[in-house]
């Protein structure tokens, strides 16, 4: 549905979930690219959520919606059991403990240990399957065993809708954990120039970089999952002088498509909507000492690497969203990927759903991790 009937639907909800405000950001930066943000004074997680789009009506529904998942993820309503792993499977249920995502200085969860368990759906093989509820827990009030991230947590007019963005979060993380791995040669190597994909969307998102006087650089990070994946900086003219620049001054931004035009905008919207957060200086995760950081020298690199030559081949993909996420499933599923874990998060009577999306096997983002890689980092490293 459009993004204004969607607005519609979960606006009465707002106020009950408590989100207060929505507030235009755009004019803090001169690019001019629509970002709201949405103020949750109460949150268990971060006060100021955003969210970015081509039209102000898109930003605008991408907040809100961005607020409603973490308000929901702070206090999920999930079906849940008391007892231990060894239990559960000597009753013939599946349980995945989730070991990549515990905290660090944490114990894994043990065979016989008791904890409460929500039921989820592996999709891949369409069965249900348990997972410890605190793992899609964000509520940074309390203590928690498992590393508390919004990573794979998503939104939706449908819960289908909401597990493939959920599902496209985890590939494009994934993906860019796998490309910071290995020479800087080999990372860069990947720029593509956006003007290739001859879209007229993205080549006025490119007209505004250029007209604040900014430079932008896109990279091709599709992973072996085969779904199109790019990652953009923006940064100042001057980063490819000798002038010193603050961390704060280049920004970055991924994402993940089945339609590469889509995958490429998101990204690039991605790293302007970033500018807003530092220009802003309001959301709760932007400490101080940010601003005072200089630019590391490896992302100053990346503003030399060159674009391949020749045009991008982004053929939209036909099918809706079931369709679509069919075609996640298989790549996935090609790829060895062992389960893809669907933890919806609200009760059937909202208009609206969010869930949480575990792929044990896939990459995650940096965090306070037991364990900060999986086998296919370890993997990328040791071929590199």
């Amino acid at each position: 549905m459009t993004p204004r009937d969607t607005l519609s639907r979960v606006a009465p909800y707002l106020e009950k979930m408590g989100v207060t405000r929505l507030s235009r950001q755009t004019d803090l930066d001169c690019v001019g690219l629509p970002v709201w943000c949405a103020y949750t004074p109460n949150s268990r997680s971060i006060v100021i959520a955003q969210g970015k789009g081509l039209e102000d009506i898109d930003a605008k529904v991408s907040a809100a919606m961005e607020a409603l998942e973490r308000a929901v993820a702070g206090e999920p309503t999930t079906m849940t059991t008391v007892s231990s792993a060894r239990d559960l499977r000597g009753r013939g249920d599946r349980a995945e403990p989730l070991d990549c995502l515990i905290a660090a200085g944490e114990q894994v969860v043990g065979e016989d240990e008791e904890l409460t368990w929500s039921l989820a759906t592996e999709l891949l093989h369409d069965l249900p399957i348990h997972v410890p509820q605190d793992a899609a827990l964000l509520d940074r009030t309390r203590q928690n065993r498992f590393w508390m991230s919004s990573d794979g947590l998503a939104s939706g007019n449908t819960l289908e809708e909401a597990i493939f963005h959920g599902i496209l979060e985890r590939i494009e993380r994934d993906a860019h954990v796998l490309w910071q791995i290995g020479s800087d040669d080999r990372r860069y190597a990947c720029c593509v120039d956006p003007r290739s994909f001859a879209d007229a969307a993205l080549s006025g998102l490119i007209d505004r970089i250029e007209a604040a006087g900014l430079i932008l650089k896109l990279f091709d990070i599709t992973s072996d999952i085969d779904i199109p994946c790019y990652t953009a900086l923006v940064a100042p003219s001057a980063v490819n002088g000798k002038a010193p620049l603050r961390f704060v001054e280049v920004t970055g931004g991924s994402g993940a498509h089945p339609w590469a035009v889509r995958a490429a905008i998101r990204a690039v919207t991605e790293a302007l909507q970033s500018r807003l957060t530092y220009i802003s200086g309001a959301r709760d995760d932007v400490w101080p000492e940010l601003f005072a950081m200089p630019l590391p020298a490896q992302t100053r690199s990346a503003f030399l690497a060159v674009p391949a030559s020749g045009s991008v081949a982004a053929t939209r993909p036909a099918g809706n969203i079931s369709v679509l996420s069919h075609k996640l499933l298989t790549r996935l599923r090609e790829r060895g990927i062992g389960s893809v874990i669907a933890l919806p998060l609200t009760p059937a009577n909202l208009p609206f759903s969010v869930v949480k999306i575990f792929i044990p096997d896939l990459e995650n983002p940096a965090g306070n991790r037991l364990h900060r890689f999986g086998h296919r980092a370890l993997a990328r490293a040791m071929r590199a």
